[in-house]
């Protein structure tokens, strides 16, 4: 009966979808009627504190019940490879790929229990972000692995940040005044995690991130690629346990552990560059890592016809898209010639080859999307 009102939904009859989007220490929620957001809850707190709680319970007493739920699920491992309704039986399996990403799964699950209890009346929907890669071509998943291991654990690369490259692939083909499926672009969605994603006919054909979210291009706290006969040394005779490497890679390392603890936000690094080694040192590995990942996705397509930049940092930091670009141009990629918008669009010449654009993160819009595309098929 649900799955029919969905579909028959009409103009005049929208249908809302409270989206929750967890991060390691921050909360989003948001009424979604369409493309419409009728209200939001925006908290930088760990999602699992007694405040974040508190301040959940007060914006459901607040405003009228959704007639669903859509929550973003960073990864799903082999147990949710497609957006899916939340049931017992699922939300069960899922604790055993919750060390997956350890500061991402744990409190997504937290939070989707809770929601469950205080609305057990209307359907949840679990989006993972590694959807969007979840057919990625078997040269680009497949490790160099035995595959005795790939068998036994289900090692692949999955990909993250999906919700918002769907998002995003379509906006950027629209910009463009394209059909999705002729355009070849890579995208980079740069922000607490970060990550590049070569897109060829609206599929993910390359990405950055594997396994888990902590590969690819350094982050916020999180250190990206690194060698790992490194970490079998480090973890050798003692040098650091196996907590201490999990907590140093995820919570140390990155854009904080480059500038030796001043910050974590390129904002204040770009501000603190001209007069601090250590802040300008941070900016530049972070550019070199995210150019790297661009050049070396490029490789998966027959052409590029466009760059690219979402997320925090992406829509918001000029100064980081300059430096990627500018690294770019045996690519045909220009300099971008001009800093923020305030819509989504291009930031490079008009007479440009290969078209910078800039496409802001609305990953509520891709789950209430995606939300609804399940319940219709229900």
């Amino acid at each position: 009966m649900f799955a029919r009102g969905i579909a028959d939904t009409t103009e005049e009859n929208r249908v809302t979808v409270l989206t929750v989007n967890a991060g390691s220490h921050s909360l989003h929620l948001a009424d979604v009627d369409g493309d419409i957001i009728s209200a939001r809850l925006d908290r930088s707190d760990p999602p699992g504190s007694a405040e974040v709680a508190q301040a959940v319970d007060e914006f459901l007493v607040r405003h009228e019940p959704p007639e669903a739920v859509g929550h973003r699920l960073v990864h799903g491992g082999d147990v949710l490879r497609r957006a899916a309704v939340a049931n017992d039986e699922l939300r069960k399996a899922l604790d055993r790929v919750a060390g997956l990403a350890p500061l991402h799964v744990p409190v997504a699950l937290s939070l989707l229990d809770r929601l469950r209890q205080r609305l057990p009346n209307v359907p949840h929907v679990l989006c993972p972000d590694t959807a969007f890669h979840a057919d990625l071509p078997d040269a680009a998943a497949t490790y160099a692995l035995p595959a005795s291991w790939r068998s036994l654990w289900g090692l692949r690369r999955y990909g993250f940040h999906g919700l918002s490259y769907a998002w995003a692939t379509r906006r950027a083909a629209k910009l463009l005044g394209r059909d999705v499926a002729d355009v070849q672009m890579v995208l980079t969605h740069l922000g607490g995690g970060s990550s590049v994603c070569a897109v060829k006919s609206g599929r993910s054909v390359d990405t950055s991130m594997g396994f888990t979210p902590l590969d690819g291009v350094p982050m916020s706290t999180r250190s990206g690629a690194v060698d790992p006969g490194m970490l079998i040394w480090l973890l050798e005779g003692g040098r650091l346990s196996l907590s201490e490497l999990a907590d140093g890679l995820n919570q140390q390392s990155g854009l904080l552990g480059l500038s030796a603890g001043r910050s974590n936000d390129t904002r204040d690094l770009v501000a603190a560059a001209s007069d601090d080694p250590t802040a300008a040192l941070a900016l530049d590995v972070f550019v070199h890592g995210v150019r790297r990942e661009i050049a070396a996705a490029a490789t998966s397509l027959d052409r590029l016809d466009a760059v690219v930049f979402t997320g925090e940092i992406g829509w918001d930091q000029p100064e980081v898209r300059h430096g990627v670009c500018s690294g770019l141009r045996q690519l045909g990629v220009p300099v971008p010639d001009r800093g923020n918008r305030a819509d989504d669009g291009p930031v490079s010449p008009n007479d440009a080859t290969v078209t910078v654009l800039v496409v802001e993160p609305r990953e509520e819009l891709e789950i209430a999307t995606e939300t609804l595309t399940v319940l219709k098929n229900v």
